[in-house]
């Protein structure tokens, strides 16, 4: 196992939790993406949101948490605190993010809420439960390096009891 694999494996984790946890169903999750025309990237995680089951500014703030949970994820693993917006490897998080913040229309405004909702979801994923239930989804994606969301849901429902 690489370096990178294990700090992949947090990222990757990060969101798959975070997209359990607020109501979205995980379909896959991978420490080893297919190398197709999309972006080079070294995990994924397949999301799907039931969008009739949340308003729209509710699916939109939750879409943010689900896209900063990766990079907040490597950064309680890591125990540094960088700002998500000024790594390279999350740049791509932090697009998603602020782009499902349109709600917010002030660029300076936008960027505190993508603030404060970094701050609160440190504040979550460090919770013991929350953070156990992280590394459940870790050990288990680095020994089988692609995982189908319903492991995903049975590790998080397992730590959520």
């Amino acid at each position: 196992m690489s370096d990178i694999e294990e700090i992949t494996a947090w990222h990757e984790a990060g969101h798959a939790f975070t997209a359990v946890y607020l109501g979205a169903t995980v379909d896959s999750i991978s420490i080893d993406p297919d190398r197709d025309d999309g972006p080079n990237r070294f995990g994924d995680t397949v999301v799907r949101w039931e969008t009739s089951a949340f308003a729209v500014q509710e699916l939109a703030e939750k879409s943010i948490l689900v896209a900063l949970a990766g990079p907040v994820a490597e950064m309680i693993h890591r125990g540094d605190p960088f700002h998500p917006a000024t790594v390279a490897e999350w740049s791509l998080d932090w697009q998603l993010a602020w782009q499902a913040a349109d709600f917010v229309k002030a660029a300076t405004e936008r960027l505190h809420v993508l603030e404060r909702l970094t701050i609160q979801l440190h504040q979550s994923l460090s919770r013991q439960r929350h953070w156990a239930a992280i590394g459940a989804i870790v050990d288990h994606l680095l020994a089988h390096e692609v995982l189908e969301g319903e492991t995903v849901h049975e590790i998080v429902a397992a730590w959520s009891n």
